[in-house]
């Protein structure tokens, strides 16, 4: 997601940083019907069990949970359909080749609005084994006690 002024986060996807390695991330569309659009717009979606697949030459992500529109009268759709991704043929076969190899997975990272359309920041990644999940607490650990003892020795000088 690109820093401008134009783009507000709807929600992000923190599992997916803590259980994978992101190699390369690509900004998409959804193709999404009214109803989704206003619930997503009010934040009522999901995309902690979510992830995507390549399809026929089509990419859609499955398992994103959008809650229903509360004032839609005619009947909620299924909220976790699968939703197909907009993107450039060149991507989507980029996209592809990359799934192909061993391990990696394709996760959607982040939902936000950008010039007020509704985009999906969606990942390339590969897991984290356990101790890579444990090396990284530790870092954090460390970043962080190392952050306290500057700021001790900032109070006391």
């Amino acid at each position: 997601m690109s820093g401008t002024k134009n783009t507000k986060l709807i929600t992000k996807n923190r599992r997916a940083w803590h259980d994978f390695f992101v190699e390369e991330s690509y900004e998409a569309g959804i193709e999404l019907k009214g109803n989704e659009v206003k619930s997503i717009r009010l934040g009522n979606v999901n995309l902690k069990e979510s992830y995507a697949q390549v399809r026929d030459g089509e990419v859609f992500v499955l398992g994103m949970h959008i809650s229903p529109y509360q004032q839609y009268i005619f009947g909620a759709g299924d909220p976790i359909r699968p939703k197909r991704l907009l993107l450039n043929k060149r991507e989507i076969r980029k996209i592809a080749q990359a799934v192909q190899r061993r391990g990696y997975t394709l996760i959607p990272l982040s939902l936000y609005l950008k010039n007020g359309l509704i985009k999906l920041e969606l990942g390339v990644c590969i897991g984290k084994r356990q101790h890579d999940k444990r090396e990284a607490m530790m870092r954090r650990d460390a970043e962080r006690s190392i952050d306290r003892a500057i700021r001790e020795h900032n109070k006391q000088g």
